[in-house]
């Protein structure tokens, strides 16, 4: 059993933290015009620079890959000129922050997609599931299979986002392949029904995210590439016949890439964390760097799994988003404010960068 706690300082990589606390991606739909982070987002990510690590809100690699009303991309000048506000903001607060690359896939609307053109998916299923679009939720728009020919397509817009991230100042890339976007897609065989070389197989589902993951990493170094998984979540109304072989192949996979950290959604995503049947610490003991727990936990799950060696850091979510100061809260044991849900998605500083911190909340 190791000694180690969460409040101690860590490595991931060349990066030193300050702690073994990650905040978590959270989708806002807060991002301006030209889906540049907002005038807030400085304020918010830096209030939150006693984490750890923040990995940052997800954002899309091309027009095409936009799904919900009001994401950041970091595919233009103007949007890395937005984000490097931010990561400057965290710096100076002594942060560390990646940034969560996606593409959605199916999990779009044609009010968002260039040319009001059809989502684009490994196979033409639709989702029976929602996304935020015209300040409310509603039905996803049918999806249309992507040919062969338009799947490098998608590995360059990965590598050329990753490029613009260390342009725009941060410590690195997180690949979002979990919660039923394009990635996991693939990867599941509830959504991924092709005949060629990326379905079928295990091999061939995984295929999409490994190529992704490698060029990323040719990009800008293994040691600033994460990748992030949902094995057994059915976010995005999705689902994998055979999860266990599915998952255990891609993380000796990724494992071999040399990626500096797995981000694991273990069960459903801000769900049961028994959702189905799945051994998480045989999927951990398969990748040989630093692992990231996420979903359902709190201070003394985290210390458990921490002293049994089961994890290397652990991913806080919702907590942050009402709790700034997050880590100094569960360093004192202060109790948690709640978050207001109307003002989850969308709208303005209300409700993103006006909740106090503990010492100043408990003066009033």
């Amino acid at each position: 059993m190791s000694e180690k706690t969460l409040f101690e300082p860590c490595t991931l990589g060349p990066l030193k933290l300050s702690n073994r606390i990650v905040m978590a991606p959270l989708t806002r739909n807060r991002a301006g015009s030209g889906l540049v982070p907002s005038e807030h987002a400085a304020a918010y990510y830096s209030q939150r620079a006693s984490a750890g690590l923040i990995i940052s809100e997800a954002t899309q690699v091309s027009a095409d890959a936009q799904g919900y009303q009001d994401t950041p991309g970091l595919y233009t000048q103007q949007q890395i000129d937005g984000w490097r506000q931010v990561t400057d903001a965290v710096h100076a607060k002594g942060g560390r922050i990646f940034v969560q690359l996606w593409h959605v896939g199916r999990i779009s609307h044609v009010d968002l997609r260039p040319g009001r053109t059809a989502p684009v998916a490994p196979s033409a299923i639709r989702a029976a599931t929602k996304t935020f679009v015209h300040n409310g939720f509603h039905d996803v728009s049918e999806p249309r299979a992507l040919t062969l020919e338009e799947i490098p397509g998608i590995v360059e817009d990965f590598r050329q986002a990753a490029a613009h991230a260390i342009t725009a100042g941060f410590d690195g890339v997180e690949v979002h392949g979990a919660n039923g976007y394009l990635l996991e897609q693939f990867i599941k065989d509830g959504a991924n029904t092709r005949t060629d070389t990326y379905g079928g197989s295990i091999e061939n589902r995984a295929r999409l995210l490994l190529e992704v993951t490698a060029a990323v990493a040719k990009e800008i170094g293994a040691e600033r590439t994460g990748v992030r998984i949902s094995p057994v979540s059915p976010a995005g109304a999705i689902s994998c016949s055979d999860p266990q072989p599915q998952y255990d192949y891609i993380v000796e996979q990724l494992s071999a890439l040399g990626i500096v950290y797995l981000h694991v959604v273990e069960g459903a995503t801000g769900g049961p964390r028994d959702v189905a049947p799945f051994d998480f610490d045989a999927l951990r003991s398969r990748f040989k760097h630093t692992y990231l727990a996420n979903n359902g936990y709190d201070l003394e799950l985290a210390n458990a799994r921490l002293r049994e060696g089961k994890a290397d850091l652990f991913v806080f979510g919702r907590p942050f988003i009402s709790n700034p100061d997050l880590v100094e809260r569960l360093r004192i044991g202060a109790p948690l404010a709640a978050l207001d849900p109307a003002t989850l998605y969308g709208g303005g500083a209300k409700g993103y960068i006006d909740y106090p911190n503990f010492a100043s909340s408990s003066a009033l």
